[in-house]
Formats: C-alpha cells, sequence, structure tokens
C-alpha cells in the first residue's frame, strides 16, 4: 500500500538536489517596521533542516 504524504509539509518544504531538506525561516511576515535591515535582508534565504528534523520530516514526506 502506498503512504501518503504530509500536505502540509509538502507546502513547507522543499528538497534540493543533493537531497536536503530545505525551509522558510520565521519572523518575516509582519511586524517588519519593528525588525532591523540585516535581520530582514537574512530572513530572504532559507534554511538547511538539522540532520535529526531531516529524519524526522523523512518519514512525512515519503517519496521525496
Amino acid at each position: 500500500m502506498k503512504l501518503k504524504s504530509h500536505s502540509a509539509s509538502k507546502k513547507r518544504f522543499k528538497v534540493t538536489g543533493s537531497g536536503k531538506l530545505r525551509a522558510q525561516k520565521s519572523s518575516k511576515q509582519h511586524l517588519l517596521a519593528n525588525k532591523s535591515k540585516r535581520q530582514k535582508k537574512l530572513y530572504k534565504g532559507g534554511m538547511s533542516l538539522s540532520h535529526g528534523d531531516n529524519a524526522n520530516m523523512r518519514k512525512l514526506l515519503p517519496y521525496t
């Protein structure tokens, strides 16, 4: 029987060419006037998940 992928995880995580999972950083949607220019600039790039998180996310996204 095929496994179902977790729908919310499909929207939030992308798989890189090397197989790592990337996620967007938090705190970049609203209340940006209170944040420094540097802080907002650092939100632009995503972040790689840690090794332990990567393993957990693989269970939610079985066919990636």
